[in-house]
């Protein structure tokens, strides 16, 4: 795809992002913009690389790197990585590693890792790990279960519908 088929596939305010506000990269299908409140549907491309700002919501495929700021919204496909500000919702497939500021929601499938700062809530499959922030707790619907984390103390959770868990 070329720049001005890129341009469709970004809004802001409502409008195609005048071309001379992002880079797009054929070879490697890198998009990069310096420009907030973004709309990006990349959804049936894989293997593409978003650098955005602040407050986008960016829907991809398979495969894809995510470098944002601040307040984005993703909905991707399945092995995908991000690195991204505060205050973001994920909803993706499986095999996702994130690295992201406080106050994100994910949504996921299985094995997923996360290192986050405080205040995430995270609804995944399993096979997940957490790296987290201080006061946490793990809410097991499986088993009606609230396990609260002490400090730098590493769980592993029994199996499916089995109540506990074992220090690691």
């Amino acid at each position: 795809m070329d720049k001005k088929e890129i341009q469709q596939r970004v809004l802001q305010n409502g409008k195609p992002l005048s071309l001379d506000k992002f880079e797009w990269d054929e070879k490697t299908n890198t998009f990069s913009s310096d420009e907030d409140n973004l709309i990006l549907d990349f959804k049936e491309i894989n293997n593409c690389i978003f650098k955005t700002g602040s407050y986008c919501t960016i829907k991809a495929g398979n495969d894809c790197t995510f470098s944002t700021g601040s307040g984005c919204t993703f909905n991707t496909g399945s092995n995908c990585v991000f690195s991204t500000g505060s205050g973001c919702t994920f909803n993706t497939g499986s095999n996702c590693t994130f690295s992201t500021g406080s106050g994100c929601t994910f949504r996921t499938g299985s094995y997923c890792t996360f290192d986050t700062e405080s205040y995430c809530v995270f609804s995944t499959g399993s096979g997940c790990t957490f790296n987290t922030g201080s006061n946490c707790v793990v809410v097991r619907r499986d088993t009606y279960e609230v396990i609260k984390l002490e400090g730098d103390k590493k769980i592993r959770l029994n199996g499916d519908n089995i109540k506990g868990y074992k220090d690691e």
